[in-house]
């Protein structure tokens, strides 16, 4: 996956914020210092400031929000418009909106700065904060314009993704621009696009870096036969479980021992067992069953059909010797022939087959 690109500042984020608060009350300075965590990372809560005080949270809120709007007004904050403009316009070069964490990662990589650039964005107007919802991340724009298209381009885009779909990057970017209307050619390419789609909560990446529903599997990892299944996606063709192992271990760095491999690709109806250790996906085509249930299924759907026939059919589906196909074309309870020596259905196989493609 692509890394964060990095945006130097002029400026010194710890410096600036100090002058901003010089001209506050101690606690009213010590308020904002510990609910930004401008002195330490962690930031504290309303109720431990309330707690060292002994008052409660909502005074401190009181306290919080004066204290922001006595910054406002003061000549600390006129003295740091530049800054202010500086920071308006990284938002503006990565789109005019963008996520919080990849705003303030793009940044910095500390927290401690973060925590300062956080506070500027805080206190400055030109920045508008938008809360996380269900739908989309804690993000800021400087256009507003611009950041209600983004928003329903996204909305309409995570309705034209289905559950199971997986695209590449470039698929899904192609995808979101289509419903990216009236948006100045040339403006968002393809980093401020990723940008863009960043922002959603309901699409995202894999850990190959194909998009997808979040709340797909194929999206949201959670155990060996999810990366089973991505490795098989990617490798396009049927894999053995021992190098399905390999892989997800090569890959991510996940242990996967081949019996607990083999186990867990029995048990998933994505994987069909199509020969001795060897397993495709389902949505290639393969069809699940055993042997004489494919023979079976082939012979329903087709009608009567030769040894031959069968032969070559069912080795489009399973990596098995010919004499295997033979040994199950012998089942009674299952095949019969024709007048003319074709292979049929008994009564009992084609209930079966029925029931199975019901």
């Amino acid at each position: 996956m692509k890394k964060t690109r990095k945006i130097k500042l002029s400026f010194k984020p710890q410096q600036s914020s100090k002058k901003l608060l010089r001209g506050l009350k101690d606690r009213d300075r010590y308020v904002l210092e510990s609910r930004f965590g401008l002195e330490e990372p962690k930031k504290k809560t309303l109720e431990s400031i309330g707690q060292e005080y002994d008052i409660t949270r909502e005074r401190v809120r009181q306290i919080q929000d004066a204290a922001l709007k006595a910054i406002r007004k003061s000549d600390s904050y006129d003295e740091a418009k530049e800054i202010f403009a500086e920071i308006e316009q990284v938002i503006h070069d990565l789109g005019g909106i963008v996520s919080e964490d990849e705003l303030l990662e793009t940044i910095h990589d500390d927290e401690l700065i973060q925590n300062h650039i956080h506070f500027h964005l805080v206190v400055g107007d030109n920045f508008k904060k938008h809360k996380e919802d269900k739908t989309f991340k804690a993000r800021w724009s400087v256009n507003g314009d611009l950041s209600k298209k983004v928003h329903s381009a996204l909305e309409k885009l995570h309705g034209h993704v289905t559950e199971d779909e997986l695209l590449s990057e470039e698929q899904m970017i192609l995808k979101f621009l289509d419903r990216l209307d009236g948006v100045e050619d040339g403006y968002v390419d393809g980093d401020i696009a990723r940008q863009f789609l960043n922002l959603s909560k309901v699409v995202d990446r894999n850990p190959l870096g194909d998009w997808g529903l979040t709340a797909s599997q194929n999206v949201s990892v959670r155990g060996i036969r999810d990366y089973a299944y991505l490795i098989m996606k990617k490798n396009g063709s049927p894999m053995h479980f021992r190098e399905v192992a390999e892989a997800i271990a090569d890959t991510f760095g996940k242990k996967a021992h081949p019996a607990t491999t083999h186990n867990e690709l029995i048990k998933d109806d994505r994987f069909v067992l199509v020969g001795r250790g060897m397993y495709g996906l389902q949505e290639w085509g393969y069809r699940t069953g055993v042997v004489k249930d494919v023979i079976r299924d082939l012979i329903f759907e087709r009608g009567p059909l030769t040894k031959d026939e069968i032969i070559e059919a069912v080795l489009k589906e399973r990596y098995l010797k010919e004499n295997t196909i033979l040994v199950n074309l012998s089942n009674k309870e299952y095949f019969g022939r024709d007048d003319e020596g074709r292979y049929v259905l008994t009564k009992e196989a084609r209930e079966s087959a029925k029931k199975s493609a019901a």
